[in-house]
């Protein structure tokens, strides 16, 4: 089982910049390929970023350029650290893990309860 809590949203203005946390738990916590994942209030959970245990770093064209995603394996954390951002990008945004590849919303098994961020124009 992996636990997964998100934090460091927040209420920001466009062209500010946030660095979501998220904390992972269990002892496998290292062998899961992680992501971050988005929900705008009416849309779906859409894709944002993914780091795989194999490595690289992916994206999503809406964050290419502005988002990076990062890992230390030591600590069991995931960041976001999202620059530039713009009122579309505000949403919930969930952390999620699984062994899988690559990581979808209906395949992804361990999801945190996710983070507000709201960028106001």
């Amino acid at each position: 089982q992996v636990q997964l809590v998100e934090s460091g949203g927040g209420l920001v203005q466009a062209g500010d910049s946030l660095r979501l946390s998220c904390a992972g738990s269990g002892r496998t916590f290292n062998s899961y390929n992680m992501g971050w994942f988005r929900q705008a209030p009416g849309k779906e959970r859409e894709f944002v970023a993914a780091i795989p245990t194999s490595g690289g770093y992916y994206y999503a064209e809406t964050a290419k350029g502005r988002f990076t995603v990062s890992r230390d394996y030591a600590k069991n954390m995931v960041y976001l650290q999202m620059n530039r951002l713009k009122p579309e990008d505000t949403a919930v945004y969930y952390c999620a893990a699984d062994t899988s590849w690559p990581l979808t919303v209906p395949t992804i098994r361990f999801w945190g309860r996710g983070t507000q961020v709201t960028v106001s124009s």
